[in-house]
Parts: structure tokens; sequence; C-alpha cells
């Protein structure tokens, strides 16, 4: 007799199938759930850079570069024009005040000055005829005074002794008349020659004023005459180290030519050219450092040059203490220059990461894991060592500062 055989429900194949779909399950869960869903690539360490982000001193500075320059320059301009007879002193000489550099001849210039030297002498000597006229006219005014006084001194006696005879009729009216007569008149004449003489005296003091204070402009003017040949010596008018152009003996120089310097040795400034992006930024009194010969010595924007020529601006700075010792005009030195105020910040060390991300974002590392983030950042002031960072980033984190141009849009890097 046949037997009904039952049919078993948990067969190994169903319970393999229910194994594997409960994996697939659960498989499809972790990776919805649990797995890192974001793009990644391979990168082997040797090919970036890794940097510890610390806390510090943020120190605001550029790097510039400066000339050395004179402190003080006095600039050398032919007075006078002519050709170079003699070279006294050489460029690169040091001169005192007064010394000879160069000697000029100019024929022209010289019978120009003899002959305005001639007119000045023939002006003189009319000044002097003109002078001698108003004394001699002095002279004769008071010799009619001196005349007239004579006649009154003889008449009044008479013209007082005929009166009195006169008046006791011992002498006759006509004679009376005559001798009364020429001593009025005397008496008049006296008057009207005396006002003459007075306002003639006013005039004339006034006349020899003008021609003293004539006398005096053109004896000035000779003498300035006399020294327009003695600038044809060209003399150092300080002391210092003479600086002039290529110049030979026999050469033009005309009037108002520059031919040289002589620079002030004890003072130095040196000559910055700054980007122009920093103009904002830059005022009197900042200050800068640079080495030389192993030591350190400090500077400091006396003067600023607002003028912009090819994107940069210029400023002089000048030696706020000892000035380094072997130093020569036209030398180039290399200066830290500070923009602002030292302050304690979180640091990043500069990298090429920059240029590509904007200082938005950085891969930081894991070291746990040995792989390298995506994360956002946000960055402050930078000079050429730091970035001053203001958020996203702690002390001793590392964080690769290359380039990431090879990185494309990937967020993680699986750093071998």
């Amino acid at each position: 007799m046949d037997r009904k055989i039952e049919k078993k429900t948990w067969t190994p194949k169903f319970i393999a199938m229910i194994a594997g779909a409960t994996l697939l399950v659960g498989f499809v869960v972790y990776q919805l759930v649990f797995a890192d869903s974001r793009s990644s690539m391979n990168v082997a360490m040797e090919r970036v850079t890794i940097a510890t982000v610390k806390s510090g001193e943020f120190t605001d500075y550029i790097p510039v570069s400066g000339t050395i320059e004179p402190g003080e320059v006095f600039f050398l301009d032919a007075l006078e024009g002519g050709n170079i007879s003699k070279i006294v002193r050489e460029s690169g000489s040091f001169v005192k005040a007064g010394d000879t550099i160069l000697l000029l001849s100019n024929s022209k210039l010289q019978l120009d000055v003899m002959e305005r030297e001639s007119g000045l002498y023939f002006q003189l000597n009319n000044l002097r005829q003109v002078r001698l006229q108003l004394d001699q006219n002095d002279l004769n005014q008071q010799g009619q005074l001196a005349e007239i006084d004579y006649q009154i001194s003889l008449l009044k006696p008479q013209y007082e002794r005929f009166r009195e005879l006169h008046s006791k009729k011992l002498v006759s009216d006509r004679e009376f008349e005559e001798v009364k007569e020429q001593y009025e008149y005397n008496v008049k004449r006296r008057k009207l020659t005396y006002e003459a003489y007075r306002n003639d005296s006013i005039s004339r003091v006034a006349q020899k004023r003008q021609l003293q204070d004539s006398e005096s402009r053109m004896n000035q003017s000779l003498q300035g005459v006399g020294r327009i040949l003695d600038n044809l010596a060209v003399r150092a008018p300080i002391q210092g180290q003479l600086s002039t152009q290529q110049i030979e003996v026999g050469q033009a120089i005309t009037a108002g030519e520059r031919y040289g310097q002589i620079d002030i040795l004890d003072k130095f400034k040196v000559r910055v050219p700054i980007d122009e992006l920093y103009l904002p930024r830059v005022s009197t009194g900042l200050k800068g450092t640079f080495s030389f010969s192993g030591g350190e010595y400090e500077l400091e924007i006396g003067k600023i040059y607002p003028n912009v020529t090819n994107g940069r601006f210029e400023v002089d700075m000048f030696f706020t203490g000892e000035v380094p010792s072997g130093i020569r005009r036209g030398q180039t030195v290399r200066i830290r220059l500070e923009l602002g105020e030292s302050e304690q910040a979180v640091l990043l060390p500069t990298g090429g990461f920059y240029k590509d991300t904007g200082g938005n974002w950085v891969f930081v590392v894991n070291q746990s894991t040995g792989k390298a983030e995506k994360r956002s950042i946000r960055l402050g002031r930078k000079n050429p060592e730091y970035y001053e960072v203001i958020e996203g980033l702690e002390t001793g984190e590392k964080v690769i500062i290359s380039g990431y141009e090879n990185f494309g849009k990937n967020e993680v890097l699986n750093l071998n």
C-alpha cells in the first residue's frame, strides 16, 4: 500500500535562498544607510605635501626689495655753459666744499662780461657826474647867499645911518631912497634866494639818495657780472662723494645741464617699489627689517610717493638705528615690511592648494583611516609663510597643502 510523503518546507535549498536574500537586503541597507558614498581616489603619499596646523604669532608682512640711496643728494647743474678745459676731480672721488671739479672755457661769455662791465662803469661815471653837478649847484647857491649877506652887511649900517640923518634933514630924500632901495632889494633878494636854496636842498637830498641807491645796485651788478666768470670754475658746494656722467675734456656743457651729483655719505635711505595692491595699507611709520653682513637692521617708512607706475608705487625707508658699515649706493636689500601688529592665531602653512580652492576648503588628513577628507574652512590674512585660519581647522590637524589640480571633484583621497 502506497504511503503519502510529506513535503518539507525548510529545505536546504530554501534556507540557502532565504539566507542569500537576507544578505542581499542587508547589503543594500548598509550601502544606503552606513556606507560612504562620496567619490574617492587613490593618491600616493609621496605625491602630496602635508603640513600641520599650529598656533603661533601671525605677522602681517610682505617681502619687498629696495635699493640703497644716499639720504641727501646735491645735484650739480651747470650755471654757465662752455667747453670742458680741465677735469680736476674724477667721478667717485671725495670732495670738500669749495673743491674745484671742472674748469670751463667760454670766449663768448668772456666778451659779454667785458661789454656788460664797460656799460656798468659808464653808467657809474654818469651817476658820479650828476652827483658832482648837484654838489656844484649847492656850492653856487651857497656862494650867492654869502654874497648877498655880504652886501646886506655893508648896506644895513649905511641904511640905518642915512635913515637917522634923513630924519634930521641932513641928507636929501634922493640919497636916502637910493640907499634904502639897495638895502631892501638885497634883503628881498636874500629871502628869494634862500627859499630857492631850501627847496633845491630838499630835492638834492632825495636825488642824492636815489643816486646812492642806483650806484649801490650798479656796484652789486658789477660784482655779479664779475662772478659770472667764476662760474666757469665749477666747485663742490658741499662735502661728499662725487658722481658724474661720462665727461671728457673738450666736451660742451650747456647752461642748466645736470652733469653729476654729490652724495652725503653719513645718511642713507632705501627706495622701495611696492605693488599697488598694498597702497591703501601702507602708511608712514611702518617698519621693516633686513639682514646685511650677519646683522639685522630696522627701517621705517618716512615718505610715500603716491604715483603708480607699471602697477607699483614707491616709498622711502630710513634707518631707525645703526646704519650698516660697508653699505653702498645702488645695492639691493631684501626687506620684510610689516603691514600690521603681530597677533596670536591658528596658522596654516601656505601652499599651492589656494589657487585651486580659493581658500574655501582643504583636504584634512585622518591619520586613523589613512584618508584625506574635503572640509570647508575660512582663511583670513596671508603672509609669505602662513595663512590666518579663522574657522574650520584646529591646532594639530594635518592638511594637504600642495596643489589640488589632479584630484578632480573627488571628496575623499585614499592615501597609500
